[in-house]
Protein backbone atom coordinates (compact mmCIF):
# COMPACT_ATOMS: atom_id res chain seq x y z
CA UNK A 1 0.00 0.00 0.00
CA UNK A 2 1.54 3.12 -0.84
CA UNK A 3 0.86 6.02 1.73
CA UNK A 4 1.43 9.99 1.64
CA UNK A 5 4.49 11.37 3.07
CA UNK A 6 2.74 13.95 5.68
CA UNK A 7 0.51 10.49 6.28
CA UNK A 8 3.53 8.63 7.78
CA UNK A 9 5.60 11.67 8.88
CA UNK A 10 3.41 14.76 9.95
CA UNK A 11 5.14 17.62 9.65
CA UNK A 12 8.31 16.86 8.19
CA UNK A 13 8.46 18.80 5.80
CA UNK A 14 7.24 21.43 7.75
CA UNK A 15 9.67 24.02 9.38
CA UNK A 16 8.72 25.45 12.93
CA UNK A 17 10.17 28.75 11.97
CA UNK A 18 9.22 28.81 8.14
CA UNK A 19 6.11 30.35 7.11
CA UNK A 20 3.62 28.04 5.39
CA UNK A 21 2.67 30.41 2.51
CA UNK A 22 3.06 34.11 1.09
CA UNK A 23 -0.56 34.77 2.91
CA UNK A 24 1.78 34.62 6.41
CA UNK A 25 0.18 31.26 7.41
CA UNK A 26 2.72 29.89 9.85
CA UNK A 27 0.32 26.96 12.19
CA UNK A 28 -3.53 26.43 12.29
CA UNK A 29 -4.95 24.99 15.52
CA UNK A 30 -7.71 23.06 15.92
CA UNK A 31 -8.81 25.17 19.46
CA UNK A 32 -6.67 28.05 20.92
CA UNK A 33 -6.31 25.41 24.18
CA UNK A 34 -4.11 23.60 21.72
CA UNK A 35 -1.73 26.52 20.47
CA UNK A 36 1.51 24.89 22.72
CA UNK A 37 1.87 27.60 25.71
CA UNK A 38 5.94 28.25 25.51
CA UNK A 39 4.65 29.56 21.93
CA UNK A 40 2.60 32.21 23.71
CA UNK A 41 5.42 32.71 25.97
CA UNK A 42 8.29 33.04 23.32
CA UNK A 43 6.33 35.32 20.85
CA UNK A 44 5.77 37.93 24.02
CA UNK A 45 9.87 37.27 25.19
CA UNK A 46 10.95 37.68 21.23
CA UNK A 47 8.62 41.16 20.54
CA UNK A 48 10.63 44.50 21.19
CA UNK A 49 8.53 47.28 19.54
CA UNK A 50 5.09 46.29 19.55
CA UNK A 51 2.46 43.93 21.83
CA UNK A 52 -1.23 44.41 20.92
CA UNK A 53 -4.14 42.47 23.11
CA UNK A 54 -8.28 42.55 20.85
CA UNK A 55 -9.77 40.96 23.01
CA UNK A 56 -12.96 40.73 25.57
CA UNK A 57 -11.87 39.36 28.24
CA UNK A 58 -8.09 37.71 27.49
CA UNK A 59 -8.40 35.28 31.28
CA UNK A 60 -6.48 33.00 30.36
CA UNK A 61 -3.55 35.59 30.10
CA UNK A 62 -4.27 36.25 33.80
CA UNK A 63 -3.54 32.88 34.65
CA UNK A 64 0.52 34.04 34.07
CA UNK A 65 1.93 35.02 37.12
CA UNK A 66 4.46 37.08 35.36
CA UNK A 67 2.82 38.77 32.62
CA UNK A 68 1.93 42.25 34.07
CA UNK A 69 5.98 42.16 34.83
CA UNK A 70 7.02 41.17 31.30
CA UNK A 71 4.39 43.96 29.75
CA UNK A 72 5.57 46.75 32.21
CA UNK A 73 9.50 45.58 31.88
CA UNK A 74 8.97 45.58 27.84
CA UNK A 75 7.39 49.11 28.04
CA UNK A 76 9.89 50.40 29.72
CA UNK A 77 12.46 49.20 27.34
CA UNK A 78 10.32 51.18 24.65
CA UNK A 79 7.88 48.49 23.60
CA UNK A 80 4.52 49.90 22.86
CA UNK A 81 1.93 47.85 24.51
CA UNK A 82 -1.94 48.20 23.70
CA UNK A 83 -4.48 46.09 24.92
CA UNK A 84 -8.16 46.18 23.65
CA UNK A 85 -10.72 44.55 26.59
CA UNK A 86 -14.59 44.95 26.16
CA UNK A 87 -17.10 47.65 27.01
CA UNK A 88 -19.02 45.67 29.92
CA UNK A 89 -22.18 47.56 29.23
CA UNK A 90 -21.78 47.37 25.20
CA UNK A 91 -24.98 45.21 23.49
CA UNK A 92 -22.19 43.38 21.51
CA UNK A 93 -20.64 41.94 24.93
CA UNK A 94 -23.97 41.31 26.37
CA UNK A 95 -25.29 39.32 23.05
CA UNK A 96 -22.24 37.31 23.01
CA UNK A 97 -22.60 35.89 26.52
CA UNK A 98 -26.22 34.94 25.69
CA UNK A 99 -24.19 33.09 22.18
CA UNK A 100 -22.40 31.15 24.87
CA UNK A 101 -25.30 30.34 26.38
CA UNK A 102 -23.49 31.76 29.75
CA UNK A 103 -25.98 34.13 30.67
CA UNK A 104 -26.26 37.49 29.57
CA UNK A 105 -24.25 39.31 32.22
CA UNK A 106 -21.33 36.88 32.87
CA UNK A 107 -18.54 38.20 30.04
CA UNK A 108 -19.23 41.86 31.34
CA UNK A 109 -18.23 40.38 34.82
CA UNK A 110 -15.53 38.95 33.48
CA UNK A 111 -14.58 42.06 31.79
CA UNK A 112 -14.56 43.93 35.30
CA UNK A 113 -11.85 41.32 36.66
CA UNK A 114 -9.84 41.76 33.40
CA UNK A 115 -10.07 45.86 34.14
CA UNK A 116 -8.74 45.47 37.11
CA UNK A 117 -5.74 42.63 36.23
CA UNK A 118 -4.50 45.27 33.68
CA UNK A 119 -5.47 48.18 36.01
CA UNK A 120 -2.14 48.22 37.56
CA UNK A 121 -0.70 48.86 33.82
CA UNK A 122 -2.43 52.11 34.06
CA UNK A 123 -0.34 55.63 34.17
CA UNK A 124 2.81 53.27 32.72
CA UNK A 125 4.34 54.95 29.87
CA UNK A 126 4.13 53.38 26.87
CA UNK A 127 1.36 51.24 27.64
CA UNK A 128 -2.38 51.83 26.85
CA UNK A 129 -5.17 50.30 27.60
CA UNK A 130 -8.93 50.82 26.10
CA UNK A 131 -12.47 49.41 26.02
CA UNK A 132 -14.55 48.47 22.75
CA UNK A 133 -17.78 47.94 22.00
CA UNK A 134 -17.75 46.67 18.43
CA UNK A 135 -18.39 43.04 17.69
CA UNK A 136 -15.53 40.54 18.37
CA UNK A 137 -15.09 38.60 15.44
CA UNK A 138 -11.56 37.45 16.32
CA UNK A 139 -9.41 37.95 19.18
CA UNK A 140 -5.97 39.17 18.23
CA UNK A 141 -2.93 38.75 19.69
CA UNK A 142 0.23 40.84 18.08
CA UNK A 143 4.33 39.89 18.83
CA UNK A 144 5.95 42.59 16.82
CA UNK A 145 5.73 40.74 13.22
CA UNK A 146 3.83 38.02 14.69
CA UNK A 147 -0.01 37.02 15.67
CA UNK A 148 -2.01 34.57 16.74
CA UNK A 149 -5.98 35.00 15.63
CA UNK A 150 -8.62 32.99 17.39
CA UNK A 151 -12.06 33.64 14.95
CA UNK A 152 -14.88 33.35 16.93
CA UNK A 153 -17.85 30.82 16.33
CA UNK A 154 -21.18 30.86 17.37
CA UNK A 155 -22.41 29.56 20.50
CA UNK A 156 -18.57 28.47 21.39
CA UNK A 157 -16.13 30.25 24.01
CA UNK A 158 -12.73 31.50 22.44
CA UNK A 159 -10.94 28.55 23.66
CA UNK A 160 -12.86 26.17 21.68
CA UNK A 161 -12.53 28.24 18.70
CA UNK A 162 -9.77 27.38 16.33
CA UNK A 163 -6.60 29.79 16.31
CA UNK A 164 -3.85 31.08 13.45
CA UNK A 165 -0.01 32.05 14.05
CA UNK A 166 0.22 34.30 11.21
CA UNK A 167 3.73 36.17 10.46
CA UNK A 168 3.75 39.71 8.57
CA UNK A 169 5.12 38.61 5.01
CA UNK A 170 6.76 41.18 2.13
CA UNK A 171 3.42 41.48 0.68
CA UNK A 172 -0.35 42.12 2.19
CA UNK A 173 -1.06 38.66 4.06
CA UNK A 174 -2.96 37.87 6.68
CA UNK A 175 -1.29 39.50 9.33
CA UNK A 176 -1.55 43.07 7.63
CA UNK A 177 -5.27 42.23 7.25
CA UNK A 178 -5.52 41.66 11.18
CA UNK A 179 -3.53 44.51 11.64
CA UNK A 180 -5.84 46.74 10.11
CA UNK A 181 -8.48 45.52 12.24
CA UNK A 182 -6.74 45.73 15.29
CA UNK A 183 -6.13 49.36 14.36
CA UNK A 184 -9.87 50.01 13.45
CA UNK A 185 -11.00 48.80 16.33
CA UNK A 186 -8.04 50.77 18.51
CA UNK A 187 -9.38 54.00 17.16
CA UNK A 188 -13.21 53.42 18.27
CA UNK A 189 -11.87 52.39 21.60
CA UNK A 190 -12.31 54.59 24.72
CA UNK A 191 -9.62 54.63 27.59
CA UNK A 192 -10.28 52.05 30.11
CA UNK A 193 -11.45 53.67 33.46
CA UNK A 194 -10.46 50.58 35.22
Amino acid sequence: MKEDEDYLWPGARRVADDVSDSAGMVQFYPTRGAVPPNLWDRLLDAATAEVGILVYVGMFLTEKPDLLDRLHKKATTGARIRILLGDRESSAVKQRSVDEGIGRETISAKIDQANAFFGSLTGVPNIEVRNHSTVLYNSVYRFDNDMIVNPHVYGKTAPMAPAMHLRKTATYGLFNTYADSFEAVWESARESRS
